[in-house]
């Protein structure tokens, strides 16, 4: 079979296609923004601004997270996420401003209105990735997603790694940035080739959506049930905890002992690792042989046990060293200076360290994004349930990035997000034990002869498995 056979048998409307689709996208923006955010401080020496701008980020983020279902099921997925795409391109392009100015001020609002950009963005990523897959199907369609979408932070970690390989400066140049800027706006535009939900239909010839009509006020209500859902309330250390560690591992660890070069020649395992990381873990959570309960605890006792070893060996690296280096010039105090890749005696325990980083990160969100998918079949529910997650999140977020800009000391820092992650397991494990093995709503009706690409209307009704 020829490589055009293939793309004669892919299917525009299948839940596959669309979540590759999105899964670009994400490659693109988020991804691009993964790799300029791993180098710590948005590649800057001084990581004062990168972290404000993180924290007005983050800020927006919150309430566009948790809202950002609402605007979804309001608006659609596809100019939501096309406009979303450039507010990334936006605060990339900001760093030029940065290098040639010196004031943050551009790159804090930019920002903050990044944060509304990603809210919306992400809520309606979560929703197509979670929503249009069968129930035996989630977990391979989140790690497709993941993969792209980490590639993207993969490849980003190649441009500052090639451009600034033979360069003794501690901060991007403006090159990385607007290769950044033209990959963010291709990631932008291909958000127009999304399929509306209502026209996607899965390859047993079930619609991806209950279609049911929504306003403004019902939605408005429908965000304020969140924060009264038992469920939702037992996962918020989760969701505050998924993205908290990442001001840690970028900025007093990535940019605080290796120098320019290394820190993008990490990125490229750190993401890579992701990929590995959500690529194994599928095979688990979609696992017809155990129940889903079992793929559930399981998952969580491996991403219990891997985090904590993690931490302990992060533990006795931080314990050599106090800060990186500093704006008035002076160096890391880590022993022996800055880490160059090339130093594999000295480099190698590290750099390992960080990829068992971005391999643990994919390992928790995944879980995560699983856990919520396994709550419920309805496509309207589960963008409010990822706005919910990304938004508070973002809460978890913004806390991380104003320690870091208020110098809180590494050690703390760390002790910080040790202590969120343990506390985050309790609650985390009573809703993996509680699940079922079907969420409550079926599939709505068989409709489509997918063979021929035909749409027909026809219904039935299935009775509600216990």
């Amino acid at each position: 079979m020829g490589v055009f056979d293939i793309f004669k048998r892919v299917r525009y409307y299948s839940p596959m296609t669309q979540v590759v689709l999105v899964g670009l996208v994400c490659f693109l923006c988020p991804g691009m923004y993964n790799a300029l955010n791993g180098m710590g401080g948005g590649g800057q020496v001084d990581r004062t601004t990168g972290n404000n701008a993180n924290t007005a980020l983050y800020s927006t983020f919150i309430v566009f997270g948790i809202a950002g279902g609402s605007i979804v099921n309001l608006c659609g997925v596809r100019w939501t996420i096309a406009i979303s795409g450039l507010s990334y391109a936006l605060y990339s392009g900001s760093y030029i401003y940065l290098n040639h100015t010196g004031s943050g001020s551009f790159t804090i609002a930019a920002g903050a209105l990044l944060g509304i950009g990603a809210g919306i963005m992400w809520a309606a990523q979560g929703m197509i990735m979670v929503s249009y897959p069968r129930e035996e199907e989630k977990g391979r369609y989140i790690a497709v997603f993941w993969i792209i979408f980490n590639l993207g932070g993969m490849l980003g970690g190649v441009l500052p790694f090639a451009i600034n390989f033979h360069s003794d400066s501690n901060s991007l140049s403006d090159g990385v940035y607007i290769a950044f800027v033209i990959l963010e706006c291709l990631g932008a535009a291909l958000g127009l080739a999304l399929a509306p939900p209502s026209k996607v239909v899965r390859d047993d010839g079930t619609s991806v959506v209950m279609v049911k009509y929504t306003n403004a006020a019902k939605e408005a209500v429908e965000i304020v049930k969140l924060f009264l859902n038992p469920t939702m309330l037992a996962l918020l250390p989760m969701c505050f905890t998924s993205n908290f560690f990442y001001s840690y591992q970028f900025g007093p660890v990535n940019a605080s002992i290796f120098n320019i070069r290394t820190r993008g020649f990490n990125n490229i395992f750190y993401w890579g690792a992701q990929m590995a990381g959500a690529y194994a873990l599928s095979f688990l959570l979609d696992n017809q042989n155990m129940t889903r309960r079992r793929r559930g605890l399981f998952a969580f006792g491996i991403v219990a046990v891997f985090f904590n070893v993690i931490w302990g060996g992060t533990l006795k690296q931080q314990l050599r060293y106090t800060h990186g280096p500093l704006p008035s010039g002076e160096t890391t105090d880590y022993p022996g200076g800055l880490l160059d890749f090339m130093e594999t005696k000295r480099a190698s325990g590290p750099i390992i360290l960080y990829m068992l980083y971005g391999l643990g990160d994919a390992l928790y969100q995944n879980l995560a994004y699983w856990i919520i998918g396994s709550l419920t079949n309805d496509s309207q529910r589960l963008s409010r349930y990822s706005g919910f997650y990304k938004g508070i999140q973002s809460l978890g977020a913004t806390v991380a990035w104003q320690l870091d800009a208020k110098n809180v000391s590494y050690l703390n820092q760390f002790i910080g997000n040790w202590v969120l992650l343990v506390i985050s397991l309790f609650p985390m494990f009573y809703v993996v034990y509680n699940l079922t093995d079907h969420s409550e709503e079926p599939p709505l009706a068989v409709f489509e002869d997918v063979d021929k690409q035909s749409v027909a209307s026809a219904s039935y009704s299935v009775e509600k498995t216990v």
